[in-house]
């Protein structure tokens, strides 16, 4: 809590992005997610690695201190650092306040896994979240708890917008253009204007700005998406030419096409997105191309992307991001596509092949055995295999 200290990969450049900032490094007015090169020069400061691994099984710990506390269908994983948990049926049963059991857990995790908690408390999943971002961090005991009311008297004026949950930097300015800059005066609008200038985004903006949301745990639990997708995006640490890009996606969608098999999936598209370095000033490109049938074939599916990325990448240009998903993926029925052009053989035998390679890097590691292409300079493969979400895993 008073250390100065953030938490990057220092063998990257100095435009790498700090996962972690301390409140010593904030109250500086360092921000969280910053860049290391955005950190002033006359803070002296420690600079730590990202170990994934451990922040994985610090989670799943917090976690297990949730399941003593309540039931599983009472959770819901927000994200690998944020849980709402529905405590309504737990108040009588524990027969305390609603502040006194958050507490307890805080207190819980704080002896067992030995980190400090914070606990935002609404009567409902917006008013939760928006005390815990804005209010819980600064509390003293790290507990802030709103109703609807509270949040008009307390947070209708707050600013910036981006602090509420669900407002990023474009909607805040598009608000800004219109003379709106706080939560307070999206209340003020008609309902019916937020719809048109937003659309359906809107008219949940407009239920935040008086505090209402409508969605409950029970809701999200039982979501079902309508179709589903298998994504990766790297961003690159240099500006790419365009052929040493193109490596990078063919590595990409092996690994995706490798994922689809040990799951059991196959795909009927796969899009690609390029992003261009930002010193060119330009918009990326995109694509997306359809295949002949269902499969997680690398042999079709690699292709399929080497022709889509010819057609859509200027070569002219350096290249810093690049997007791949394998669209409306859905359980592999093991059907082959049969064509007088292929040999229905070479498909049973790249598909014996991509087990045997799954079997192989389960038993011995992602970098057991690798494409070609992965030993040439402008690789990224065999780094990215040792790391987690993009991070160093230890």
């Amino acid at each position: 809590m008073t250390t100065k200290l953030v938490v990057a990969d220092p063998d990257r450049s100095q435009n790498t992005i700090c996962l972690a900032v301390t409140p010593a490094m904030k109250a500086l007015g360092v921000k969280n997610r910053c860049r290391i090169r955005e950190i002033p020069v006359n803070i002296k400061y420690i600079v730590a690695p990202p170990r994934m691994q451990l922040y994985i099984d610090c989670a799943a710990e917090i976690h297990s201190v949730f399941l003593k506390h309540f039931a599983p269908q009472d959770i819901y994983t927000y994200s690998i650092d944020e849980s709402f948990i529905d405590v309504t049926p737990y108040l009588k049963m524990y027969g305390i306040p609603v502040k006194e059991l958050a507490k307890r857990v805080i207190d819980d995790i704080r002896e067992i896994v030995g980190t400090v908690s914070t606990c935002g408390i609404g009567t409902n999943l917006f008013l939760a979240k928006v005390a815990l971002d804005i209010q819980a961090k600064h509390a003293p005991d790290f507990i802030a708890e709103l109703n609807e009311k509270q949040y008009r008297e307390q947070l209708w004026d707050h600013k910036p917008l981006t602090d509420f949950w669900g407002i990023g930097p474009a909607t805040a300015k598009r608000l800004w253009d219109r003379g709106i800059s706080s939560m307070r005066g999206i209340a003020q609008l008609d309902i019916d204007r937020m719809y048109d200038w937003f659309g359906v985004d809107g008219e949940i903006l407009y239920d935040h700005a008086w505090g209402r949301e409508p969605t409950t745990m029970a809701d999200i639990k039982a979501y079902k998406s309508k179709s589903k997708s298998l994504s990766a995006s790297q961003v690159l640490m240099r500006d790419f030419c365009y052929d040493e890009a193109e490596i990078i996606a063919k590595e990409m969608v092996d690994q995706l096409c490798l994922d689809m098999a040990a799951k059991g999936l196959a795909t009927e598209s796969v899009s690609l997105y390029v992003g261009y370095s930002y010193t060119y000033g330009v918009p990326g490109a995109g694509g997306t191309a359809k295949l002949s049938a269902e499969t997680n074939a690398s042999s079709v599916i690699m292709p399929a992307i080497g022709t889509l990325y010819r057609r859509i990448v200027n070569p002219a240009y350096g290249i810093r991001r690049i997007c791949l998903s394998c669209n409306n993926v859905v359980e592999d029925r093991g059907v082959f596509q049969l064509s007088m052009l292929e040999d229905a053989n070479k498909q049973l035998r790249d598909k014996s092949l991509q087990e045997t390679l799954l079997g192989i890097r389960a038993k011995y590691g992602k970098n057991a055995i690798l494409r070609g292409i992965s030993y040439t300079p402008a690789s990224t493969a065999r780094e990215r295999n040792g790391q987690i979400g993009g991070h160093r895993g230890q």
